[in-house]
């Protein structure tokens, strides 16, 4: 995945029943982030929470999974 740079939080919330592949991460913070170029995308958090509002940044990509933090 190419860096789809940095954004603000739309949306989040917290697993703690996810899909048998990621059962060993809960629990894990999803968030949707509108992009700052535009378009939203649907990625995790990596270390501290983060709430509606709030900018972040990409971090990296975990086997097409796109891992923000907060900025």
């Amino acid at each position: 995945m190419r860096n789809p740079g940095n954004g603000i939080v739309y949306t989040e919330t917290i697993v703690h029943s996810p899909p048998e592949q990621f059962v060993n991460d809960v629990p894990y913070q999803l968030v949707i982030v509108t992009l700052d170029q535009g378009g939203r995308l649907t990625g995790r958090i990596a270390g501290d929470r983060v709430a509606v509002g709030d900018p972040v940044a990409f971090l990296e990509d975990r086997n097409g999974i796109p891992y923000f933090q907060k900025s």
